[in-house]
């Protein structure tokens, strides 16, 4: 698996060596702010929330990055927040990680540099950052869309123009060897606005709904230009807040910290939550959502590189169908990590907020305990590869186990979605395919 433009191979003993030992390639998230220019009505960092906002400073997370690539972390994300809003410094951490050698360097934005497009200096001011990014070793780009219908996308995002925008964006971060992402959060205006229900009475039509408003998802993006695609999965939160948890989200003030509401109220350090209807989801409803997605990917696989495993898919599927033990835990606090804006301290996951594992750089992970098995949220970004690599651990640990343990369609799938992701180039967001 090589990489253009000086991109380096991933070598051997960091790739796969950590499988063989019961470790998964580790990753980091970093979130290097939790500033934010948006409207968005699923995220609780958005700009109309009242609370102090952080920014880390950049020799803390250089210092991030050195003790990642002492402990051979493979994956490392920027998020925030909005980590467009200090361009030029963000620019520098990537150019940092990547003379520190790690593989896999990713960020996203929610698309506000784009909005402008009817400016004399976009298409200058595009290229120009295009060229910033191609001579560093950033792998993936994400570019955030909420929904196929571009007017219910702008007004959720509060970014009017932002489509068009994108559209005129994208052959030119094309021209640098950059294909971004459309990363798409799962929520009630996928297919536009007032489409699907908002409670779900009969299971069949539900899924119907989503099941349609993913086709209409991906037909969009294909059209604007994309060549690849990611989804997060919804939030495990619709069942876990009282009352009185929705009335914090609505006025309440926690006093600092991540901001009032829903993000207090299940511990969350990564704000990107929100009580909303819009992206709160029963246990019932997100059946028929992955069921949805599942029967809707593989008719799109072939014309855009689509990064959700089918495999994953299933999993979450058996787990809120009652079968919890289909799914295999989530590796966060393990071989996955987040650091958080405000304190810069490190923990499990984003979801995990009780779980302080201090500063990063002062962490031994290689010799980390499993504190539990735990499917607690749907994060993708660390859901995803805890159920793809797992199954290798597994495999490792015990054969004979995993043979009787998992059925047959969960490993025709896993051999489905490895097949595909080699002909993807493991989503390799410095190629065209």
């Amino acid at each position: 698996m090589t990489r253009e433009k000086g991109h380096r191979s991933i070598p051997y003993a960091d790739a796969v060596l950590p499988i063989l030992r019961g470790r998964i390639p580790g990753q980091l998230i970093i979130q290097y702010t939790d500033v934010c220019n948006a409207l968005c009505p699923q995220c609780s960092m958005r700009k109309t929330e009242a609370y102090e906002r952080s920014k880390l400073s950049r020799d803390e997370v250089c210092r991030i990055i050195d003790a990642a690539a002492e402990q051979k972390i493979q994956a490392l994300s920027f998020t925030g927040g909005e980590p467009f809003l200090f361009l030029d410094e963000l620019i520098e951490l990537i150019q940092y990680a990547s003379f520190k050698k790690i593989p896999f360097i990713r960020t996203g934005t929610n698309g506000y540099l784009f909005s402008n497009w009817r400016r004399q200096e976009y298409v200058y001011e595009i290229h120009n950052l295009a060229e910033k990014l191609a001579r560093t070793n950033l792998r993936n780009l994400w570019i955030s869309i909420d929904s196929a219908d571009p007017r219910t996308h702008e007004q959720m995002r509060g970014l009017p123009g932002v489509i068009r925008g994108i559209e005129i964006a994208l052959p030119i971060f094309h021209e640098y060897g950059i294909y971004p992402a459309a990363n798409l959060g799962i929520n009630r205006n996928i297919g536009g606005m007032g489409l699907i229900s908002e409670k779900m009475i009969k299971p069949d039509e539900f899924y119907r709904e989503f099941k349609e408003a993913f086709e209409r998802f991906y037909g969009f993006i294909i059209d604007m230009g994309f060549t690849m695609a990611n989804v997060c999965y919804p939030m495990s939160i619709a069942e876990e807040h009282s009352a009185s948890d929705d009335a914090a989200v609505n006025g309440g003030d926690t006093g600092g910290g991540l901001v009032s509401g829903v993000a207090s109220a299940v511990n969350l350090v990564y704000g990107a939550a929100s009580a909303s209807n819009l992206v709160s989801f029963t246990d019932a409803e997100k059946v028929q959502i992955f069921r949805a997605l599942m029967d809707t990917i593989p008719k799109f696989r072939e014309e855009i590189r689509i990064f959700t495993p089918l495999v994953s898919l299933y999993s979450l599927i058996r787990q809120y169908s009652g079968y919890s033990d289909d799914s295999l835990p989530c590796r966060g606090g393990i071989d996955f990590f987040y650091v958080d804006a405000k304190e810069g301290n490190t923990y499990p996951c984003g979801y995990r907020g009780k779980e302080n594992l201090g500063k990063f750089y002062n962490l031994d992970i290689k010799n980390l305990k499993e504190k539990r098995a735990c499917r607690d949220c749907d994060w993708e970004c660390f859901r995803d590869p805890s159920e793809q690599v797992g199954y290798l651990i597994e495999a490792v640990r015990n054969p004979v186990k995993l043979i009787r343990y998992k059925t047959s369609e969960y490993r025709r799938l896993w051999n489905q979605d490895l097949l595909y992701f080699h002909r993807c180039s493991y989503f390799d967001g410095r190629k065209a395919r």
